[in-house]
């Protein structure tokens, strides 16, 4: 039902408001952008995908305490069934010696609604309704925005921008009309964010033609505080960088939040159309974008 429900979608037109980013060799593994000795581009390989799987490894099980199975633990290699149906993004490090498997410190999962076809859905479908998005939706091409990790030691503001020029290639290049994916608070107890999650609740969720609401089943509440009680500059200052980074390009927040046990996280939903997308990034990374072949 869920691949049914997909195909019906799969021939749509953006209607975006990205300017297309006319790259033919953007599929190819071309560098996208580069900053000093880091660049951004697609993996090229079997191999390089099976080093970023590594890198989220490390960021997400041994950093971050994700739950393990045994496979996982030997293999030490975040990996799942839409790993082989998404591409991946990946910045690296070329002044690391050795080959561009040993030079990758970031990397982000990008999975476009015509490959979700072959994995029988999105990824974020077993936490929210995005079905029920794509069918108000019929002319636009969705993608989805996973598996975002940086090492630490490159956990800066040029590693991030370099992520978000690959992505504004790859949206112009595909024609993308919607971003979305899930995003996480650590930890499983909602109300030890409740500053943070109230605040998404009452000043950034979607509106009614956007928006997605969690699984029955596994709903919570966001709106945790009465809005006297919260305070912004606190509530800011406690949500994860790249929420907050969502949140300045222009995304809108789902309809109740989700607990994910084996990443150990509570997951929100984000929602960003082009069009919404702030016409300083479309500068930044667009018209403007020349600081990324420095």
């Amino acid at each position: 039902m869920r691949a049914t429900m997909l195909e019906r979608k799969n021939n749509p037109v953006s209607g975006r408001a990205l300017p297309a980013t006319e790259r033919e060799d953007v599929p190819s593994g071309a560098v996208l952008g580069r900053i000093g000795r880091l660049e951004v581009r697609l993996a090229r390989d079997p191999a390089e995908i099976a080093a970023a799987q590594e890198v989220r490894f490390r960021v997400f099980y041994d950093e971050l305490g994700a739950r393990r199975d045994a496979v996982t633990a030997v293999e030490r290699r975040d990996s799942d069934r839409f790993d082989s149906v998404c591409d991946h993004l990946l910045v690296l490090d070329t002044a690391v010696r050795g080959p561009a498997t040993k030079q990758i410190v970031g990397t982000y999962r990008l999975l476009r609604q015509e490959s979700a076809i072959a994995a029988g859905g999105f990824y974020s479908d077993e936490e929210f309704q995005l079905e029920a998005l794509i069918a108000r939706h019929p002319g636009r091409r969705f993608l989805e925005l996973g598996r975002s990790c940086v090492l630490p030691a490159y956990r800066s503001k040029r590693t991030i921008e370099l992520l978000w020029q690959g992505i504004y290639a790859y949206v112009g290049y595909y024609d993308i009309g919607v971003m979305t994916g899930c995003a996480s608070f650590h930890g499983t107890v909602p109300a030890a964010h409740a500053e943070a999650l109230s605040f998404l609740a009452q000043n950034c969720r979607a509106d009614q033609e956007w928006d997605v609401r969690a699984v029955i089943s596994r709903y919570h509440t966001m709106d945790l505080m009465p809005s006297e009680a919260v305070n912004p500059r606190s509530a800011l200052a406690a949500m994860p960088p790249l929420i907050k980074g969502y949140l300045r390009l222009g995304a809108r927040i789902g309809d109740g939040c989700v607990i994910d046990r084996d990443f150990g996280t509570t997951d929100v939903f984000i929602i960003l159309p082009m069009e919404y997308v702030s016409a300083r990034y479309l500068n930044y990374y667009g018209a403007e974008a020349e600081r990324f072949n420095a």
